[in-house]
């Protein structure tokens, strides 16, 4: 079972899905959370983004949960804001892809720039994703590419500005030393911002985008 304490006395049901969760923070990983609520420590599968968004461990956090229950498992998924969970969601509709590995995808790199390219057919992109391969990325443009409208609306921007070729590149440093892409973005993002003059100097970017993470 995939929750750190589970209340025997009140199992979850089929048809009684534990909707969200506000508690303490007791921990956090880039794929896991546990939320300590009213002395249950629950056991929550995240995204990258997800995790980049909560508060410090001990704070208060909310999380809104997908609950996918089977006859051995109880699993939880946890987003920081519902249009996350929404396209989680969409992505469970397409054949081969399983809780797992949409939460994957969406660590893999920001919903906006899914939503994006998912609507602009860019396979490309899409096969970038760690676990998705040629024929998903084909299943997922197919069949979500016309069902994504509330999902643009909620959606800041397709990923924000274009990234000039050096940045692309330490981007793509970044990324090939471990850093999931969301992360890896932000940060160089953060860097031009306070640097504009590194946008178009590799080296310059890449130690700037560092000190970020750092």
């Amino acid at each position: 079972m995939n929750v750190a304490s589970f209340n025997l006395g009140n199992p979850v049901e089929s048809g009684e899905m534990i909707a969200s969760l506000r508690g303490r923070l007791l921990s956090k990983t880039p794929s896991q959370a546990i939320l300590e609520c009213g002395g249950v420590g629950y056991d929550v599968t995240i995204s990258v983004a997800t995790f980049t968004a909560l508060p410090p461990e001990g704070a208060e956090a909310r999380l809104h949960i997908y609950t996918h229950v089977r006859e051995d498992q109880i699993a939880l998924f946890g987003f920081a804001e519902p249009p996350e969970k929404r396209l989680f969601e969409k992505l469970l509709t397409i054949s081969g892809i399983g809780p797992k590995l949409a939460i994957t995808v969406l660590s893999g790199i920001d919903a906006a720039r899914l939503v994006a390219a998912i609507r602009a057919s860019d396979h490309a992109t899409l096969t970038r994703i760690p676990g998705i391969g040629k024929k998903t990325a084909e299943r997922v443009v197919l069949e979500l590419k016309d069902k994504l409208d509330d999902m643009a609306a909620t959606q800041p921007s397709a990923g924000g500005p274009a990234l000039s070729p050096a940045a692309e590149d330490a981007l793509s440093a970044l990324v090939n030393l471990g850093y999931a892409r969301p992360i890896a973005q932000r940060a160089i993002e953060a860097a031009i911002a306070k640097q504009p003059t590194a946008a178009h100097d590799f080296e310059q970017l890449f130690r700037a985008a560092m000190a970020t993470i750092r």
